[in-house]
């Protein structure tokens, strides 16, 4: 009589015999880590960065246009190092070299030797997208580290015997970090979508027999339960954020353009790696363990499509196992001393050629310059002008021009006038420039309807009307339906920032006709 083998004694089906190649993995994740160092400055703070750093002040469950994570991971980065430049990029760094150091362990659970992971790695490194996000601070570039960190657990399940007793802990820790996404970011719903359909559409559906995803599931609800108390207790002010944004703000996008978007965003070069790492995992026999993977792509893919208005970095999460896939078909195909290297030497050079239009690495003029030999145009994904800079790179300048005009306005007025002052922005980047900058010139804190900041205000109806409002930005004859007198103070000229920011007049407004909380809320708006 034989034995038969415990469950824990029974070999992987997928038990590749590669592993990582450190080297590899030191020289390209350092590297990606070092890029985002050196580069820091840029041109200076992101708009959205100005945002964060507010909501890092206002702890909460949630926030109109996002959930907690990210401000909370900002605001253990303000309490260790403050609130530099320097200190608000390091995660994002962080985080970009965590993907492409993901990137290579992914590669290695599909079973590619140091070849693939180079090519695998390299293909995550120059993806434009991931240069751009890992730059800035703001929950996208975490979005795409959870992503890619759900995949290489799914990887680690679906490879390893159905009836091996550890798989009950290996779900649960995936549902861990579900949660933990959906607490960063809500498109993980996509995510999540796409598990779904992988897990009815493949052989791996056999796990729902079992009691696994039903409890990974539930647990990553379970992680929301505090942010979802918020979105009630305040009215689900972040359905009406989509809505608005949607309908208002997003440009509108056909499945030409979306896939047009796909393959710049993510480098032209890469379509010859994630392309057949789509293919491969969805026809090679030796993937078919894996076949749940690229059904959760085609459907996030499908519902972006569907939506007609998604920006090219909601799909930017879902390449980092096509990557891998695509590193492990190029190992089996390309032979010879000649072609490895040489396809190496062209992805870098490739990256090198389109770095700068991700980076802020040279001098505006110069990247202007650049751009227009490129025949790049400044583009936007929102229904606003641009100028000389794309949005990315114009919403990085003019912050401090911006406060600058303010306080000098500010500083006009009399000391018993300033006791008594608002000032009242009309957009959430320009509020979080007064509260970042204005610290400086000894400004009040910024009051705005925008998106969290209509919180942050007079809510409250006992709350006294302040004798003076400066208001950035509307017209004259809209604010005198508001107030008793309104006159011109200044005018700001922030160069090379959005349009719609420059040459905006600043407003010293008195006599508020109406009570201070009604006039608030009239102005709300999520978008």
């Amino acid at each position: 009589m034989t034995n038969r083998p415990t469950p824990s004694s029974i070999p992987s089906v997928v038990d590749p015999p590669w592993r990582p190649h450190w080297p590899t993995f030191v020289v390209l994740v350092g590297s990606k880590l070092l890029l985002h160092l050196l580069t820091y400055r840029g041109y200076g703070f992101f708009r959205d960065e100005l945002y964060y750093l507010a909501c890092s002040r206002h702890l909460d469950w949630g926030y109109v246009d996002h959930p907690p994570l990210s401000v909370a991971l900002l605001a253990v980065m303000r309490f260790l190092g403050g609130d530099s430049l320097l200190v608000v990029r390091l995660l994002p760094a962080l985080a970009g070299a965590g993907v492409v150091a993901l990137v290579g362990l992914l590669t290695v659970r599909l079973g590619g030797g140091r070849w693939a992971q180079l090519v695998a790695m390299c293909g995550a490194f120059i993806a434009p997208m991931y240069l751009a996000l890992s730059h800035i601070y703001s929950m996208n570039i975490f979005d795409v580290l959870i992503w890619c960190l759900v995949a290489w657990l799914l990887t680690g399940i679906l490879a390893r015997p159905y009836d091996d007793p550890r798989q009950g802990r290996r779900w649960l820790l995936l549902g861990f970090v579900l949660g933990l996404g959906l607490l960063n970011k809500i498109s993980v719903l996509w995510l999540g979508a796409g598990l779904a359909v992988g897990l009815l559409a493949t052989p791996a559906r056999r796990w729902l027999a079992t009691p696994w995803p039903w409890l990974s599931g539930g647990l990553s609800l379970l992680c929301t339960v505090p942010h979802l108390l918020w979105q009630q207790n305040h009215g689900w002010p972040t359905l009406e954020f989509i809505a608005n944004a949607t309908g208002q703000k997003m440009v509108s996008v056909g499945w030409l353009d979306f896939w047009t978007e796909q393959i710049l965003s993510m480098h032209p070069l890469n379509i010859v790696v994630w392309l057949p790492g789509l293919l491969f995992l969805l026809r090679s026999p030796k993937m078919r363990r894996f076949r749940l993977l690229p059904w959760i792509y085609l459907t996030v893919a499908a519902i972006l499509m569907l939506s007609g208005s998604s920006r090219a970095s909601y799909l930017a999460p879902a390449y980092g196992w096509l990557l891998a896939a695509g590193g492990v078909w190029l190992e089996g195909i390309v032979q010879g001393r000649f072609w490895r290297p040489a396809m190496v030497v062209t992805w870098l050079a490739g990256g090198a050629m389109l770095l700068p239009l991700a980076l802020p690495v040279l001098p505006v003029d110069d990247y202007i310059a650049y751009s227009r030999a490129l025949g790049v145009a400044p583009s936007t994904s929102e229904r606003k002008e641009v100028a000389e800079l794309p949005q990315f790179f114009a919403d990085m300048h003019g912050w401090p021009e911006i406060v600058e005009a303010v306080a000098q306005v500010y500083a006009s007025l009399e000391p018993a006038e300033q006791a008594d002052t608002a000032i009242v922005a009309n957009n959430y980047g320009v509020a979080g420039a007064i509260d970042h900058f204005g610290r400086r010139y000894g400004l009040p804190k910024a009051w705005s309807q925008h998106n969290n900041y209509y919180f942050w205000g007079p809510l409250d109806a006992t709350t006294p009307a302040p004798g003076i409002v400066l208001y950035l930005g509307g017209n004259r004859q809209d604010l005198l339906q508001v107030f008793d007198q309104v006159e011109l103070g200044g005018v700001i000229d922030c160069g090379r920032c959005m349009p719609y920011e420059n040459q905006r007049p600043i407003f010293i407004c008195r006599g508020l006709k109406d009570g201070l909380a009604d006039a608030w809320a009239t102005g709300k708006h999520f978008d």
